[in-house]
């Protein structure tokens, strides 16, 4: 049976429409492919910046705050130190007030010529030389020449028996001294410092912790008092 021209064009439309209808539904799974695709990455792309903006931000918290302890650290060592430097400064206050009221010693004259004899005493003790200078201040002199002998009469009976002969040195104190004595051996290469001056220092070297404690109460830090 012979195929009319019409059932051809029929059957070319029909294979037209159909070859049209594929390539739509071809050309819109690649369409939504691609927006699944193109989706995808989008929240891909936006996922990685935002990550590098919280990481951007996260770095920038972390070193303003530790600028802030760093600031903190400085301004807390800052005022230790102004603390520190007040408490020195008003231990040195302390130690100058009592190097002016030792000073008064010598105003009075039957106490000053006990100390006198005492610091000498204690320094022939120290010395045990059989001769030994002492210097003291030019106004000294003469109060030194006269507690000599008791002081030497001392360290004959504590010495139970030696005899040590004692000379003012020519040289003096300092004008500004306040008082006391050094003793030297007679080749002058051994010398016991017993001035109110030196003995104020020896005594407040060793009470420094007690008066820093009577002072400030105790340190809380400090685990040695020495």
């Amino acid at each position: 049976m012979a195929v009319s021209d019409q059932d051809v064009e029929k059957q070319i439309r029909h294979m037209m429409a159909f070859i049209e209808q594929e390539a739509k539904e071809k050309a819109e799974e690649i369409d939504a492919k691609a927006e699944e695709e193109f989706n995808i990455e989008k929240g891909r792309l936006v996922q990685n910046e935002k990550l590098k903006v919280m990481g951007f931000y996260e770095k920038k918290e972390k070193a303003l705050e530790l600028q802030k302890k760093i600031q903190r650290s400085n301004l807390l060592n800052q005022s230790r130190l102004q603390v520190l430097k007040s408490r020195d400064d008003h231990v040195k206050g302390l130690l100058e007030e009592t190097r002016r009221r030792l000073a008064e010693i010598t105003s009075s004259p039957a106490r000053y010529d006990k100390f006198l004899e005492d610091c000498i005493t204690q320094g022939l003790c120290q010395l045990l030389e059989p001769a030994v200078i002492v210097r003291c201040r030019r106004d000294d002199v003469d109060r030194v020449k006269k507690v000599m002998s008791k002081s030497q009469s001392e360290y004959t009976r504590i010495t139970k028996g030696k005899k040590c002969t004692v000379a003012v040195d020519s040289s003096f104190l300092p004008a500004d001294s306040s008082g006391g004595v050094e003793l030297y051996s007679k080749d002058g290469k051994i010398k016991v410092a017993n001035t109110l001056e030196s003995r104020l220092e020896m005594v407040s070297s060793q009470m420094l912790p007690q008066i820093r404690t009577a002072l400030f109460g105790k340190n809380p830090n400090r685990k040695f008092d020495d």
